[in-house]
């Protein structure tokens, strides 16, 4: 009979690949939705507002480095899902992978909020007259993101 310890032990693979995969993941959201397609930020659009040439080209570099933090994260997660394919002991399961994505994806966002939106002031989600709420919703969209992976992964053990 194998104890709990033991069972979690087996899991840790797939659960840290599907964190590194959701840093990632989420990462890339934001940047490609928030940055690019919407328009609302760039990495330091309150510290260089995009309105000269010169910012732009700053903006552009910093959300460069952003999204190359965001592929090796990626890059990382698929290497550890590999690396746990290979292993007979890990368990394959749909609420353990996918529920590891949403912590993850949480991680990314909480953290990210905290540090960029409100420690070091270099972004917000959205600037105006409403910043602060667009910032605490991207928290709480992080906080609601890993409770809703432990959710899943709480049902993998039922």
């Amino acid at each position: 009979m194998e104890g709990k310890s033991e069972k979690s032990d087996r899991r840790t693979p797939l659960i840290l690949a599907g964190i590194f995969l959701g840093l990632g993941l989420s990462g890339f959201f934001d940047g490609i939705v928030l940055h690019q397609i919407l328009q609302w930020h760039h990495m330091l659009s309150s510290v260089r507002p995009p309105t000269t040439i010169s910012n732009i080209d700053i903006n552009t570099v910093w959300d460069g480095l952003f999204h190359a933090f965001d592929w090796i994260m990626t890059v990382i997660g698929v290497i550890l899902l590999w690396r746990a394919g290979q292993r007979d002991d890990v368990p394959w399961s749909f609420n353990l992978y996918f529920g590891s994505i949403f912590i993850g994806a949480g991680l990314f966002n909480f953290v990210e909020g905290v540090i960029d939106h409100h420690i070091l002031g270099i972004h917000h989600v959205k600037p105006g007259p409403h910043q602060l709420a667009w910032d605490l919703g991207f928290l709480a969209s992080g906080v609601l993101l890993v409770v809703l992976g432990l959710v899943i992964i709480k049902r993998t053990e039922s």
